[in-house]
């Protein structure tokens, strides 16, 4: 089958229920470091990149020294989970149904690579994934477009015939920036409403009902 565009995915939250294990490991890192922040208020900020994270839920732009043993330290306690990361339902298969509808499937995380290592393993279908891109590889992660725009180099493909799915709404904005429609899931405790009004097209509860009704999404 021909390939006809890019479907690319966020890893955290869309396929792989880590949500709330970060939530814990950055309210655990700011504590050590003496910042006393609530936990709703990182997981409004989960899905940026530890770049843009620390200064967004602490305010303005901390000190080097402080962001980046705030960031060693959520590195360090997130690892504790690493061996008991799931998948959510339906992530494999709808990996796979992707790309048995001719789709070029990549995996876009603002992690960084072994942690992004981890969790594609945890999900599996690494037969159906053509390309695997992580904060690493770019200067900015999201909501930056920088890693949608990476992974479309990597496809090979235009963002007018690519498709971007993703759980939080900095997904959505890195999407818009980089010219890519995004498909919403419910999986990382955002709402529908915020997801829509981001400017997602079309919002699911999570992979497996994405996949029940792909034939009538933008991945059909």
């Amino acid at each position: 089958m021909a390939r006809r565009g890019a479907a690319v995915f966020d890893v955290d939250g869309t396929l792989v229920d880590s949500t709330y294990l970060h939530t814990v490991a950055w309210w655990e890192a700011m504590r050590q470091a003496g910042r006393r922040v609530s936990m709703a208020s990182i997981h409004r900020a989960v899905g940026m990149g530890s770049d843009h994270l620390i200064g967004h839920v602490l305010g303005g732009r901390p000190d080097a020294a402080e962001a980046e043993a705030i960031s060693a330290a959520h590195r360090t306690l997130y690892a504790e989970y690493w061996t008991r990361l799931a998948p959510l339902e339906g992530a494999a298969d709808l990996l796979r149904a992707c790309a048995d509808r001719g789709w070029t499937v990549v995996l876009a995380s603002s992690a960084h690579g072994q942690e992004l290592e981890v969790m594609r393993n945890a999900v599996g279908a690494h037969e159906a994934v053509s390309a695997v891109t992580s904060s690493d590889d770019v200067g900015a992660s999201k909501p930056a477009p920088d890693l949608v725009r990476r992974a479309l180099e990597q496809a090979g493909a235009q963002p007018d015939a690519s498709v971007f799915v993703g759980d939080t709404v900095w997904d959505v904005t890195a999407c818009e920036r980089a010219g890519v429609p995004c498909l919403g899931v419910l999986t990382g405790g955002v709402s529908r409403a915020e997801l829509l009004e981001a400017g997602a097209v079309a919002v699911y509860e999570g992979p497996a009902e994405l996949l029940s009704r792909i034939d009538g999404s933008l991945l059909a």
